[in-house]
C-alpha cells in the first residue's frame, strides 16, 4: 500500500518553513502543502480563542484538500489548540512544543532558558509541560515580543535584530542559563544570530529534527507513508500579501518554490 496524499503544516507565517524542510529531507518522496496564516500573524500577539478558531479553520481548509495528516508547526498553535484538534477529527496530527526535556537532560547549571512568545508562555499547556519534565531544574522564561516580525521581514541579520536578542538573551545568560530552548518556530530562522550571541558555553535547542522524526513514525505506524520513487511536491500557500511571501519563499527555501493564494 501507498499513500500519495499530502501532508499539510501550517504556521502564523514563515517560522514553520524549517520544520517543512526538515520533514522533505526525511520524507523526500512525501506531497507537502505549507500554509502561512499571514493575515493573522503573528499568533503571539492574539487570544487564545482566536488562534484555536484559526486552526480549526485552517484543519477544515486541509480536509478539503485531502490531507492524511497535519503538523501544527507552531509553539503558540500547538499550545493552544492541538488538544482540540485531536478531539474534532480523526487524523494524525503532530505538534511542535520547546525543547524542554532535552536541555533539562543537557543543562550543566541546574539553569535554562526558554525564549518564546508571551501567548506560549502564559499557556496552561507550557506550564504543565515545564512542571512534567524540567524535574528540578530551574526554568527561566524569556518573552520575545519583537522577533516573529523581525524574521517575517527578514530582518535575520540586521543590527537592529542583534540587538533584540541581545536583549532576550542577557537576562537569561544573567540568571545562570546554560541550555537555550528556541520556544517559537520562527526563532529557527534566527538560530545563528542568537547562538553567537549567547556564546560558546551556551548550548541553542530547536526542535525541527524531533518533529520531523515524529512525523516520519506516525506515518509509518499508521501505514499512511508514500512508497512512490518519485520526489514529493511541495505547494505553499498564503493569506497575506503574495509579493512578500514570495520574497519569504525565495530567500528561505528556494528559487523553485512558488507562493499561492489560500
Amino acid at each position: 500500500m501507498t499513500d500519495s496524499r499530502p501532508i499539510g503544516i501550517f504556521d502564523s507565517g514563515i517560522g514553520g518553513l524549517p520544520i517543512a524542510k526538515k520533514i522533505h529531507l526525511h520524507l523526500p518522496n512525501e506531497n507537502l502543502i505549507y500554509l502561512a496564516d499571514s493575515h493573522h500573524a503573528p499568533y503571539g500577539e492574539k487570544t487564545e480563542d482566536y488562534i484555536l478558531q484559526r486552526s480549526l479553520s485552517i484543519t477544515d481548509w486541509f480536509i478539503q484538500q485531502n490531507v492524511k495528516a497535519i503538523v501544527v508547526a507552531c509553539n503558540t498553535a500547538t499550545m493552544v489548540s492541538i488538544k482540540t484538534l485531536r478531539e474534532r477529527y480523526n487524523l494524525p496530527f503532530v505538534g511542535v512544543e520547546p525543547g524542554v526535556k532535552p536541555a533539562a537532560i543537557h543543562t550543566k547549571t541546574g539553569v535554562i532558558g526558554v525564549l518564546a512568545t508571551p501567548k506560549t508562555l502564559t499557556s496552561d499547556a507550557f506550564n504543565q509541560l515545564a512542571k512534567r519534565v524540567a524535574g528540578h531544574v530551574q526554568v527561566e522564561m524569556q518573552p520575545c515580543p519583537k522577533l516573529v516580525r523581525l524574521v517575517e521581514s527578514l530582518q535575520l541579520t540586521e543590527p537592529q535584530t542583534y540587538q533584540a536578542v541581545e536583549e532576550y538573551v542577557q537576562p537569561l545568560i544573567e540568571k545562570g542559563a546554560d541550555t537555550l530552548i528556541l520556544g517559537c518556530t520562527h526563532f529557527a530562522h534566527l538560530a545563528p544570530v542568537i547562538e553567537q550571541v549567547a556564546g560558546a558555553n551556551v548550548s541553542v535547542i530547536s526542535t525541527e529534527t524531533a518533529v520531523a522524526n515524529e512525523v516520519a513514525r506516525r506515518l509509518k505506524n499508521e501505514n499512511l507513508i508514500s512508497n512512490h520513487t518519485r520526489p514529493g511536491v511541495t505547494a505553499f500557500y498564503s493569506n497575506g500579501d503574495l509579493t512578500i511571501f514570495q520574497q519569504q519563499l525565495t530567500r528561505l527555501w528556494g528559487t523553485g518554490a512558488q507562493a499561492q493564494m489560500f
